[in-house]
């Protein structure tokens, strides 16, 4: 007996309707404080948006999964990624940064537990071409408390607040 494939990794996944312009993707972990500064923006950009999201942009919450950022962004004209960081500068700081800048192709090892959404920006490339955004760019905001916790510093917040606005400007230029 031949047993099917699960899935076929190399076609499309099926979907209704056509892939997002703009694809919107917060990425972190809400129960680490800060790092959720990445799903605190995409819930509050729904909460926000709510009907009023034009069509063909999507927001998502990848959380801690490279692998929802590779598969999620497959089609998408444009990604923009929302993340915390550790490190480059004072607390609530906000970095935009192309996403070509933080691609990384490091191995990430025999687990994808450890698989980024920097490797995820590298390997979309190299599997999908031109189904992947060429367009790729990355609202980072500097954490003052990475700690177990479920609510952002103020630091954190005030730069979440900031990314959050920008991110209103960008949906505004897909209405149609």
């Amino acid at each position: 007996m031949v047993v099917p494939p699960v899935a076929d990794v190399a076609a499309p996944l099926a979907e209704t309707s056509a892939p997002p312009r703009c694809l919107i993707i917060g990425c972190g972990n809400p129960t680490r404080a800060d790092d959720g500064v990445g799903p605190w923006v995409v819930r509050e950009l729904l909460a926000r948006q709510g009907e009023r999201l034009p069509p063909r942009v999507r927001i998502v919450d990848a959380g801690t999964s490279g692998m929802e950022v590779l598969f999620t962004a497959r089609g998408a004209e444009r990604l923009i990624l929302v993340d915390a960081c550790s490190g480059a500068g004072a607390p609530g700081s906000v970095f935009r940064v192309p996403g070509a800048e933080l691609e990384s192709g490091e191995d990430p090892g025999y687990t994808l537990h450890g698989f980024r959404w920097n490797q995820a920006l590298h390997a979309g490339k190299k599997m999908y071409g031109n189904d992947f955004p060429a367009r790729v760019e990355v609202f980072l905001v500097e954490a003052a408390d990475l700690d177990f916790g479920l609510e952002l510093s103020a630091d954190a917040r005030a730069g979440a607040e900031q990314v959050l606005h920008a991110l209103e400007q960008e949906i505004a230029t897909y209405q149609p």
